[in-house]
């Protein structure tokens, strides 16, 4: 393998893993944040976009 092709080949490897770690990362951080509004929701607190409609 030449040395041009192990250059790309890394390049693309690392590119691989830096884009699986944002991933996980946002994935991960989507459930906490899920979790958060659910322990808001259950004490009570609610969006001001939730109001209640008059009729």
């Amino acid at each position: 393998m030449s040395v041009h092709a192990l250059y790309v080949t890394a390049a693309y490897g690392i590119t691989a893993v830096v884009l699986a770690g944002l991933v996980a990362w946002i994935l991960l951080d989507q459930r906490a944040r899920k979790r958060e509004l659910a322990e808001l929701e259950a004490s009570g607190v609610r969006r001001r976009s939730d109001k209640a409609v008059k009729s």
